[in-house]
């Protein structure tokens, strides 16, 4: 008699949800270091909220089911870059990966100086997306343009720059720490002032520190969550996950009670629970069912009902944790 082989577990088969800070290395593309925490996790569902570079590292949030109806709002989020621009060598993708298109004499450079020249970098703006940018044409990645020799014209698009700090000038080097907005490319920026000092330069070092919406938790490393799902702890892997209601505590929160939480669940209407403060009418706030779990955001109308905005269950009922 034959044995019968034991059947393989499926490479994705866990209903799971929360928000990963995930540390990428660097030489790895964004998608990557998704799959791979996905493979981990062995979640059915995961995305993430705004790539890296391969060359970059640092904060990579990756969403996993439910939390995955968050990764618009995430992109929207301001952010901080700490980034070594090596001067006098233009790369054709503006950083290490590339190749050497131009050299340039660098003058001789203090710190006043580097601030001076980056203080006319602040402010709301404009920049021109790189070739070498996700961006599309045509229905076709700018950079794969770029990489048959072609470039195309792309649009200025508006931005915003908080705040340079200069942390170290060398005879070669500068090394930033820049907060900007969405849509902010570090590579470009550092060409800009590069040219501003009278030279050029690339990325040398790129690492993302903050996303807005997170403050400054500690990010996750591989190591961390390769011994974690080596264990045989229980909820080891989960200990490193946000619940997706902290994107929201910016948000007044509103209790419902059981009726209430049934009524949201199934896309209704509602009021809040005896005792809860309720939002100001025409703001949105999160709601938490009697048990205190997140159920989603809703809507205060003029009658003080509250309106389903965006729910964060399943068919079958809540999701698990909340930030409170």
């Amino acid at each position: 008699m034959n044995d019968v082989p034991t059947p393989r577990p499926r490479r994705f088969d866990r209903e799971v949800d929360g928000i990963l800070l995930l540390d990428k290395p660097s030489g790895i593309s964004s998608n990557s270091a998704l799959q791979q925490a996905r493979r981990l996790f062995r979640a059915l569902k995961a995305g993430h909220a705004g790539s890296l570079d391969p060359l970059a590292s640092g904060l990579l949030p990756v969403c996993f089911g439910q939390a995955t109806k968050v990764c618009g709002q995430l992109l929207e989020s301001g952010k901080a870059y700490r980034v070594v621009a090596r001067l006098g060598e233009q790369t054709d993708t503006a950083d290490a990966e590339g190749q050497v298109i131009a050299t340039r004499p660098v003058p001789p450079l203090d710190r006043n100086t580097v601030e001076a020249v980056v203080a006319r970098f602040l402010g709301d703006q404009t920049q021109v997306p790189p070739m070498y940018s996700a961006l599309k044409h045509a229905g076709k990645r700018l950079y794969e343009l770029a990489r048959q020799g072609e470039t195309v014209a792309r649009a200025a698009r508006p931005i915003h720059i908080g705040g340079i700090d200069v942390l170290r000038v060398d005879l070669s080097e500068i090394e930033l720490e820049v907060a900007c907005s969405k849509g902010t490319y570090i590579r470009t920026l550092v060409e800009d002032i590069a040219q501003a000092l009278g030279t050029v330069g690339h990325v040398a070092v790129l690492r993302r520190l903050r996303v807005d919406a997170f403050g400054t938790p500690p990010m996750v490393t591989f190591a961390a969550l390769e011994a974690a799902a080596a264990s045989d702890e229980v909820g080891a892997l989960a200990a490193f996950l946000l619940p997706i209601d902290h994107v929201f505590m910016h948000l007044p929160r509103v209790d419902v009670d059981e009726a209430g939480e049934r009524h949201l669940i199934h896309g209704r209407r509602t009021w809040p629970a005896q005792g809860s403060p309720a939002p100001a009418e025409g703001h949105q706030a999160r709601a938490y069912g009697p048990t205190g779990q997140f159920i989603g955001l809703v809507d205060r109308q003029p009658d003080g009902a509250l309106q389903p905005h965006r729910l964060f269950v399943r068919a079958a009922g809540l999701t698990v944790g909340s930030a409170g």
